[in-house]
């Protein structure tokens, strides 16, 4: 009964690490990536003013801008063009709504980007809020039914693929069937419902190797390869669970990688058609 007790309480204790050290992954990713939004605050006469502008939005309308401020003495100048273009700036003062300066980006399709600049002003002194344009990414709108089973199935890829290293280092008899639920996971998620998510943004199912360079899909194939070859390794002999920890050491490298770098793009360089304003 005792050493029962002790299996469980081990158990809980290297799921809680594992649960942990995959939510520390995941919140790294999110928050490196060029879709989280640019944050930060920039003092205006002893006023602190926070902004936190959009680098990704989704759907068929504009891109919202928005910078609170505290009163309609602060002005802002938004200051855009598309990105990877011969467009000039388009630049126009913002409006002062419930305590905000907004505006917004003009809708571009699918992987069209927009490089854009905020500029404080206040008393005729002018305070840009970034150094470097802020660059934003349209997509189109993804249906929940899609992105949350998605996004559930690669966050169990990490959580599994983590607790079967655990397992591993821990001298567990789990560790295949571990290997076993982060494979299904990443077929389901990664590359089943990955190109789905993909066609429903961006317009087209796959835009990784050999048909572009998507660093999103391009990971998730690399992955996999690893994760078969760990799975093919234990189904046979359970003492190659080296290969589990190569895995999840290739997948946590991978996934260091911030998300949708690469991703798909438009040059509107290549297209002979005007500015959107």
């Amino acid at each position: 009964m005792l050493n029962e007790m002790k299996g469980i309480l081990k158990d809980i204790l290297l799921w809680l690490l594992s649960i942990a050290f995959t939510l520390l992954v995941v919140y790294y990713q999110r928050t490196t990536g060029p879709t989280y939004p640019r944050s930060g605050s920039v003092n205006i006469e002893g006023v602190e003013i926070g902004y936190n502008l959009l680098r990704s939005h989704g759907g068929s309308g504009d891109a919202p801008v928005q910078v609170e401020v505290p009163d309609n003495t602060f002005k802002g100048i938004l200051s855009f063009k598309r990105y990877k273009s011969n467009d000039s700036w388009t630049t126009r003062e913002m409006g002062f709504v419930d305590g905000a300066l907004v505006d917004s980006l003009p809708h571009q399709p699918p992987a069209g980007k927009v490089m854009y600049k905020v500029t404080l002003i206040k008393n005729g002194k002018s305070y840009p809020l970034t150094g470097e344009p802020v660059i934003l990414r349209f997509k189109g709108a993804v249906p929940l039914y899609i992105l949350i089973p998605h996004i559930l199935f690669m966050f169990m890829v990490m959580l599994f693929g983590i607790r079967a290293a655990v397992e591993v280092f821990s001298k567990g008899k789990k560790t295949k069937s571990y290997v076993v639920i982060t494979l299904v996971s990443l077929i389901a998620g990664g590359l089943i419902l990955g190109p789905i998510v993909q066609k429903f943004a961006f317009g087209v199912y796959w835009s990784g190797w050999p048909f572009g360079h998507d660093l999103t899909d391009n990971k998730t194939i690399f992955v996999f390869v690893f994760w078969l070859i760990a799975w093919f390794k234990v189904r046979k002999n359970h003492m190659h669970r080296i290969w589990v920890i190569v895995a999840t050491v290739v997948m946590l490298v991978v996934y260091s990688i911030p998300h949708s770098v690469m991703g798909s793009e438009i040059d509107y360089t290549k297209q002979n058609t005007e500015q959107q304003k």
